[in-house]
């Protein structure tokens, strides 16, 4: 398929399971090409991926949606919310992600909610009551059970924003994903710094 024929964007899809890639046709909607790649996730009541795993499943996606991807004007990463991605300062994983499904972070989140003021408080300051899959208890539960992991951690990211650092080298996120996070005010459209100093986390990173 040419360029001449229309200009293409890729959108894709990080999920818990698997990366999914799709080239569209901007002009009609049409699907050109697609691909597919799953994922490893642990079981029980520790549900974890490599990100790395992540990177390698979107590069098979784009290399089954053929030649046509290198045509694409512009690419779309979303995704999986909540799961937390440290980074050592080299850009490698420090460990595996613990994806928004992983309950190991149930003793934390209680904890938090009542060490910061009780639902009502959260939910003004932070536009949110964390729950099991929120970022923020990953955190305090890695800062609990692993503190050597977490003193190694030079970066923290959410999982759809890896990829879109892996593909453009820049750190970046965005409000929907930040908003899953326990740490971003809906309000004042900034990191809680009240919260981050509670758990030991540099906006920072």
């Amino acid at each position: 398929m040419s360029a001449s024929e229309g200009t293409y964007v890729v959108g894709v899809d990080s999920s818990t399971q698997s990366t999914k890639a799709l080239v569209v046709d901007v002009a009609t909607g049409r699907v050109v090409a697609s691909g597919q790649a799953k994922h490893t996730v642990t079981g029980g009541d520790r549900r974890e991926s490599d990100p790395r795993q992540w990177w390698d499943a979107l590069c098979a996606a784009l290399e089954q949606c053929g030649d046509v991807v290198r045509e694409a004007k512009a690419i779309s990463v979303g995704g999986q919310q909540h799961g937390l991605v440290t980074l050592d300062a080299a850009g490698d994983p420090v460990r595996p992600a613990m994806l928004w499904n992983d309950v190991r972070s149930a003793p934390q989140t209680r904890r938090l909610i009542e060490e910061l003021g009780g639902p009502d408080a959260w939910a003004e300051r932070t536009g949110s009551v964390p729950s099991t899959s929120f970022t923020v208890t990953k955190w305090a539960w890695l800062m609990e059970h692993e503190p050597e992991a977490a003193a190694r951690v030079a970066a923290v990211r959410l999982p759809h924003d890896y990829l879109t650092e892996r593909l453009t080298g820049e750190g970046t996120t965005d409000r929907g994903d930040a908003s899953g996070t326990g740490w971003w005010a809906s309000a004042t459209e900034e990191y809680d710094a009240k919260t981050l100093e509670h758990i030991g986390l540099d906006a920072a990173l």
